[in-house]
């Protein structure tokens, strides 16, 4: 299995059996992702919450490759409204099997909305993504703030590779992702949003040399890990 990160939050796993699926599709507009719009291919869209640079590229990605969009009920309801008929709805705290392997909707502490034709849309709560895949287990924490139950992942799962947030401003910063890093108990943690926009602007390799030895990993926009 390959994991890749996209720069910001866009995360891509291509299952052993050719499954492909993309977190978080900030594309347009993304100066840091590697990915050309016309060129990704994938058969299942992951949303974490409803901020533009999350939702990003998903009309149209769905559209072009007739992937599946799964998400809170909110988001889905936005996509239908766009013409998008192949979607899943989930919850927090909900899991379902898959054909590539089971996911579960966990908790993050955010917001969400999205302004289209100058309304800010509720797009329902923020959300989490616990995959259990190819024996292999992967946390995107979405856009969350640091809270204690993060605590609570440790006991459900033993996670392989978690995505965290470093940004600041917006989500946890430095000092909170290590704090959760630490009660995640992931093998390892790679950062994720930051550096796209001034005010997230941050040293991902000072968050690394604050973890324990081999916790941490800063990925490139275009680099894989494989399992």
């Amino acid at each position: 299995m390959k994991i890749g990160y996209h720069g910001h939050s866009v995360i891509s796993i291509e299952t052993n059996d050719g499954k492909r699926l993309i977190v978080d599709p900030f594309i347009t507009g993304n100066d840091l992702t590697d990915l050309v719009l016309d060129d990704v291919e994938v058969d299942y869209i992951f949303i974490t919450h409803g901020h533009a640079d999350h939702i990003g590229d998903m009309v149209y990605l769905a559209k072009k490759t007739k992937a599946q969009v799964v998400a809170i009920p909110e988001v889905c309801h936005f996509a239908t409204s766009q013409g998008i008929e192949n979607v899943h709805h989930m919850n927090i705290g909900g899991s379902f099997n898959f054909p590539f392997g089971r996911v579960t909707m966990v908790f993050a502490q955010h917001s969400s909305g999205y302004e289209f034709n100058g309304e800010m849309i509720y797009m329902g709560e923020p959300a989490g993504f616990v995959f259990e895949i190819d024996g292999t287990t992967i946390y995107h924490a979405g856009d969350t703030a640091f809270y204690s139950d993060l605590s609570l992942l440790a006991d459900d799962f033993q996670i392989d590779v978690a995505f965290l947030p470093i940004g600041g401003n917006f989500t946890m910063g430095i000092k909170d992702a290590v704090k959760a890093a630490k009660i995640i108990n992931a093998n390892v943690n790679i950062p994720i949003h930051y550096n796209t926009f001034p005010v997230i602007e941050q040293d991902p390799k000072y968050f690394v040399n604050s973890l324990p030895k081999d916790k941490g990993k800063v990925l490139q926009p275009g680099e894989f890990i494989e399992y």
